[in-house]
């Protein structure tokens, strides 16, 4: 665990600095996100904000900061948390995106009449392993410690970045287990646990809202025009969020091999 008493590194950048500047306007961007700015808008915050950080951490004089103490070995731990936790997201999303494609077909199959029962029972089976996913992703989350140990402007701006990349991979993981209001705001207090003090967790936008797809096995006269459609707009949510994960994926592995470069050096 690094300590508070870390001097700043005499070969630190300054904070006019380019590379700091560059991190610190994206930092804020996502501060001044507010609760109606979208998850996929975020994920794209997310993506640019690890470029830059990225970027700078290239920097000779970044790189010998980061070499004191266990810092590095903290960051490659945080890291390779949100690696996994980015990586179960894209699973949860390409799951979604199945059972949806699924039960889309089986409504056109019986010409938009109603999906046979072993598809419904299928689709709902799908529902509740993604929500058991989600449930047991965030009680792994206990031990994630994204708090900034000490008051060194590189290690805070990174621990903030860190912090920014948990609160909004959980709120993309509740909005795929498209939770009611009511379940939502018990899964958002047990979120806000684990979030740091200089962040706050994300919640869904209406506009984001995959509520929808959560249906019961017993629901009977379903109407399957009115399904479709609720599928259908699901699509370019579900679309959008795989290919935010996507591109914050190789950007958080991109970030996790220049902290690897560091270690070896």
């Amino acid at each position: 665990m690094a300590t508070a008493n870390h001097s700043r590194s005499n070969s630190f950048p300054s904070q006019s600095h380019p590379a700091i500047e560059s991190v610190e306007d994206h930092l804020c961007r996502l501060r001044a996100d507010s609760e109606s700015t979208s998850v996929c808008s975020k994920l794209a915050s997310l993506r640019n904000l690890h470029e830059c950080i990225n970027d700078l951490i290239q920097m000779l004089s970044v790189q010998q900061t980061l070499s004191q103490g266990n810092w590095i070995n903290e960051l490659l731990e945080g890291s390779l948390k949100l690696v996994d936790l980015c990586a179960l997201s894209r699973e949860i999303v390409s799951l979604t995106k199945e059972s949806v494609h699924d039960l889309e077909s089986s409504i056109r199959r019986n010409k938009a009449e109603t999906a046979t029962s072993s598809d419904i029972s299928a689709y709902v089976a799908s529902r509740k392993q993604i929500a058991k996913m989600v449930n047991k992703s965030i009680k792994n989350l206990k031990s994630f410690n994204n708090k900034s140990t000490t008051d060194n402007e590189l290690w805070t701006m990174l621990k903030e970045a860190e912090s920014h990349d948990l609160s909004i991979l959980k709120s993309v993981l509740i909005l795929l287990s498209g939770e009611n209001e009511t379940s939502s705001k018990r899964s958002w207090s047990l979120l806000s646990k684990f979030t740091t003090e200089n962040s706050h967790v994300y919640s869904e936008s209406g506009a984001e809202d995959l509520s929808s797809l959560n249906i019961e096995k017993s629901t009977k006269n379903i109407d399957s025009k009115n399904m479709l459609k609720k599928l259908k707009s699901s699509d370019m949510t579900i679309q959008e969020l795989e290919e935010g994960l996507e591109a914050l994926f190789r950007s958080l592995v991109k970030t996790r091999v220049s902290l690897l470069n560091v270690l070896s050096h």
